[in-house]
């Protein structure tokens, strides 16, 4: 190999030449590994300009509110004493709130703002759980087979089968189907684990909406039973709402109907829902040819005047 192409080789390879055995590497790796350590030292710079803990704290709150609450609760919290107690106070969860310009979000945030939770941390669990506007019912239409549902199971019990009927807005189209005996199913709600506090339920301003459909095969009458009671903590009836509609005859086009109530003027002290439906056929027919019922739903809306 010729003396340039040797230094060549030399250069590109980081092997030391002839007359640098016993010298140590060559200046081009030397020269990298100044880079490295320059580079690891603007990481260190760039990382110790990420101090968060450095932001006045009007502005590290103003950046905490882009948080996602379940990443709040769960992480920022464990930060340091002082994000802590960030996250556990009320004025990083009234400024989530106050980014909703909605009709609905500007009426919320004023509830919220007058009847503040004597403990803190609830305000943080309402904006994790965000019990307003959404369904408290579990696996209201049998996504999940019968779970969440305490069953009674009458004649050949409850199954769990494909609508006849398309239900607008159902998250899924499938439906509880009951037998020739009266079959019932039930769910209990704790609005305080759902994310609600004491002095927002008794606060006046909210209602709590009732919706359920029921139907009927087309070559099997039935009939259907709903009731929804509110309870105090000690499980004793406030208030409750009861229907029993007509049966649905035999050869019916596959009828179905929507059952709806809301609960206004709520008395204090209401802190669990009680809703219990039931179904069976008028024929008597071994199976599952009973009223079918599915999306049951019980919503807390916040009364807009």
């Amino acid at each position: 190999m010729k003396g340039a192409e040797l230094g060549i080789w030399q250069f590109a390879s980081g092997k030391p030449g002839l007359g640098d055995m016993g010298k140590g590497p060559p200046r081009a790796v030397a020269g990298s590994r100044a880079g490295t350590m320059g580079a690891s030292a603007r990481k260190r710079k760039y990382e110790e300009g990420l101090d968060l803990s450095q932001l006045p704290p009007e502005l590290l709150l103003e950046v905490l509110s882009h948080v996602p609450p379940r990443s709040l609760l769960g992480s920022c919290r464990r930060v340091c004493r002082g994000w802590r107690a960030l996250v556990d106070g009320q004025a990083l969860w009234l400024l989530i709130l106050a980014r909703d310009s909605s009709a609905e979000g500007r009426a919320l945030l004023a509830v919220v703002r007058s009847y503040l939770p004597a403990v803190p941390i609830a305000l943080a669990r309402f904006c994790e759980r965000r019990p307003i506007g959404r369904n408290l019912i579990r696996n209201p239409c049998g996504q999940e087979g019968l779970r969440q549902w305490v069953v009674e199971h009458g004649g050949d019990g409850w199954v769990v089968d494909e609508n006849k009927t398309t239900i607008p807005e159902a998250p899924a189209q499938t439906c509880f189907v009951s037998s020739y005996r009266w079959c019932n199913k039930k769910q209990v709600l704790d609005l305080e684990k759902e994310g609600l506090w004491p002095e927002l339920l008794d606060s006046g301003r909210i209602e709590i909406c009732i919706s359920d459909w029921w139907g009927a095969r087309h070559d099997c009458g039935c009939q259907y039973q709903l009731t929804v009671q509110l309870l105090d903590a000690n499980q004793t009836v406030l208030d409750k709402f009861y229907v029993a509609p007509d049966p649905i005859e035999q050869w019916n086009n596959n009828a179905c109907f929507q059952v709806t109530h809301v609960f206004s003027n709520i008395k204090t002290g209401v802190r669990f829902v009680f809703f219990q439906h039931w179904g069976q056929d008028t024929q008597f027919w071994a199976g599952h040819y009973g009223a079918r019922v599915t999306n049951s739903s019980v919503i807390v809306r916040i009364l807009l005047s």
